[in-house]
């Protein structure tokens, strides 16, 4: 892809036939505040490049029909979510629906350069199946804070050796297109704001509950990143004072407190206590417990288990409640690989965060389980390469 939008007007109409698939000029005449003539120019102008495409007669609304329009259906992007534990490569196509998707486990602590050869491999493969000659951007998410404008993580603490690496650079080097880095969790967000369950939602709150915690911050239909980047960390407000040592360096963190490793830990320590046969079993069968053995153990209805996982969303309800109160958002999504804990930790959730915040911040907020799963951060990806194609150059 190497042409651009020339303006806003051809990057608004762009936007709009993406999100909303093939329309006809009429209808998105509805959409832009643009006379009809001065629609027409920029439609035959976004045609000259290649970018979008006559797409057959549109249904007749009175006078002759005119043709619907759709983005090029030869676009490709790529979509890369990287987790502390697994990664995931998805190719879309310029409407962000996902046309092959490759999950693998991975571990995050193995250097930015091992990891990105894994994810090229799998984007190579994806290219192989024939779903795409090449990509024509690449939206890349990591598991810790990036400075958004450069690429660039910052002493991201579950991610030793990756502070400082030029991520957008190297890749974009390696892929040959355009490439736009960012922490996974606004990824996540952008994907249920695109495709999920916060579509028709301007201001809401995302939370990522996984190896780590985080939190995707969307004000108007924007993300929010704060002034360098590093806004939503919320997995290292503490949730406990002088608790239990973070990787960050400080105490008490709720990511110290409650995530997938310390679920995980709090789990092995039960089980070798003797409080709990279930997850005792599951320890002696596989050697380690994961927050996937804790769901497990809870749906089988083992009461250590379910303790864990209501204190657990406890402590997370209790930061969100703060944040509710703050920020006053219009639903509040959870998601990550700990929300296989289900509807115990959503209710958890719930309970502290209706208890503690204010009535007003709370008579009408949802908070609810993301929709999309793995394919949120993989659409958000794909979401984060289109804006930045889709402005002006």
């Amino acid at each position: 892809m190497t042409a651009r939008p020339a303006n806003a007007h051809q990057a608004r109409l762009l936007r709009l036939l993406r999100d909303g698939g093939p329309n006809s000029r009429a209808q998105l005449g509805d959409q832009v505040d643009l006379s009809r003539s001065k629609l027409a120019v920029e439609v035959d102008r976004l045609l000259e490049t290649g970018l979008v495409v006559a797409d057959g007669l549109a249904a007749s609304r009175g006078g002759r029909r005119s043709h619907n329009i759709r983005l090029a259906p030869a676009l490709r992007f790529l979509g890369v979510d990287i987790g502390a534990t697994s990664v995931d490569v998805a190719v879309t196509n310029a409407e962000l629906e996902v046309l092959g998707h490759i999950n693998q486990p991975m571990d995050v602590r193995e250097g930015p350069v091992a990891v990105f050869e894994q994810v090229l491999a799998m984007a190579g493969k994806l290219r192989a199946s024939g779903l795409a000659e090449g990509f024509d951007g690449a939206g890349i998410g990591v598991p810790g804070p990036v400075r958004f404008p450069e690429g660039v993580p910052v002493a991201p603490p579950i991610m030793p050796g990756w502070g400082g690496f030029p991520v957008r650079e190297a890749l974009s080097q390696e892929l040959g297109c355009p490439v736009m880095v960012d922490n996974d969790v606004n990824l996540m967000a952008m994907g249920e704001q695109h495709a999920g369950v916060a579509r028709s939602v301007g201001d809401f709150l995302c939370v990522k509950i996984g190896t780590g915690i985080g939190c995707g911050i969307v004000v108007g239909g924007e993300v929010h990143r704060g002034t360098t980047g590093s806004a939503g960390d919320i997995g290292h407000i503490q949730a406990v004072p002088e608790g239990r040592p973070c990787a960050c360096g400080n105490r008490g963190c709720l990511e110290a407190h409650f995530s997938g490793a310390a679920l995980a830990r709090d789990a092995t320590e039960a089980a070798q206590q003797g409080q709990s046969p279930e997850l005792a079993a599951r320890l002696a069968a596989n050697g380690a417990l994961s927050a996937v053995d804790v769901a497990a153990a809870a749906a089988a209805g083992d009461a250590t288990a379910l303790d864990l996982i209501r204190e657990g969303g406890a402590r997370t309800g209790q930061v969100i409640a703060a944040l509710v109160s703050f920020f006053n958002p219009g639903l509040v999504v959870i998601g990550g690989g700990v929300t296989g804990l289900g509807h115990t930790l959503l209710a958890a959730i719930r309970t502290q965060v209706y208890r503690q915040s204010l009535p007003l911040a709370t008579g009408n907020l949802p908070i609810v389980l993301g929709e999309l799963g793995p394919t949120a951060g993989v659409i958000g990806a794909a979401r984060l390469i289109s804006d930045h194609l889709f402005s002006p150059a």
